[in-house]
């Protein structure tokens, strides 16, 4: 069954808006999973305007599901997540002053970078992932890395499917199979929601994980976190 990790940055986001603790980051992850999500999600960055480093460390301890980090891996962010040591730790090449993950690694210019990497983290027991997209042979550069999984980019699936699902979904189910050919487990992630997972999920059943936020936590202002949860499992079976 493909497991649904839920970001929540967002909800730090809000937080961090007005100061205080409101909402309690570590009460909405907490209930997420008691709400049935299989996994959390967090993605620091450097400036902690959403996810502090201090919430990644308070996170870990009261986690019962899979816990994931994500983030650019910079000095500090490999320090975090070797004294974390989540269940998984996602690199994604993100600058800096990014809004939010907008392409995968080119890992094949950056292939020794990232193996060092995944001998790094696999030496502390952490699973591995790469944030990639479609590319079919840096799909065969991430696998020559080490990665013990990778994170399919799914942005161009969901810009192009409300116009096309089927030519949206293609590419991926592509790489998917190279994924699977190649020996590595599956995630995907960034701009899915109810609108298009289910159709994704068929396409690929496979799928070991997917990390949703964004989506997610706008869906829950209108439905509430629990039933919000249920609707994007349910999209997931």
């Amino acid at each position: 069954m493909t497991k649904l990790s839920v970001n929540i940055n967002k909800v730090a986001t809000l937080r961090n808006a007005r100061g205080g603790n409101n909402p309690d980051v570590e009460k909405v992850a907490l209930d997420c999973e008691q709400f049935g999500a299989e996994g959390i999600t967090v993605h620091p960055r450097p400036d902690e305007r959403h996810i502090r480093y201090s919430d990644v460390y308070a996170l870990r301890p009261v986690l019962k599901t899979e816990f994931n980090i994500e983030g650019y891996p910079s000095k500090e962010f490999v320090d975090l997540v070797l004294k974390v040591k989540p269940t998984q730790v996602t690199l994604v090449p993100d600058a800096p002053d990014q809004i939010t993950s907008n392409c995968g690694w080119d890992t094949k210019t950056h292939q020794a970078f990232l193996t060092e990497l995944m001998d790094t983290f696999g030496e502390a027991g952490i699973r591995t992932s790469i944030f990639v997209g479609t590319d079919l042979e840096l799909i065969e550069y991430a696998a020559k890395t080490g990665a013990d999984r990778v994170e399919l980019y799914t942005e161009p699936y969901a810009s192009l499917y409300p116009k096309n699902p089927e030519a949206a979904v293609a590419p991926f189910v592509e790489a998917a199979d190279r994924v699977h050919k190649l020996g590595m487990g599956l995630n995907a992630g960034h701009d899915l929601s109810l609108v298009n997972l289910k159709y994704f999920h068929e396409h690929i059943p496979w799928l070991d994980e997917v990390s949703i936020g964004h989506a997610l936590i706008c869906d829950a202002l209108y439905l509430g976190l629990k039933k919000t949860i249920e609707e994007y499992k349910n999209c997931l079976r």
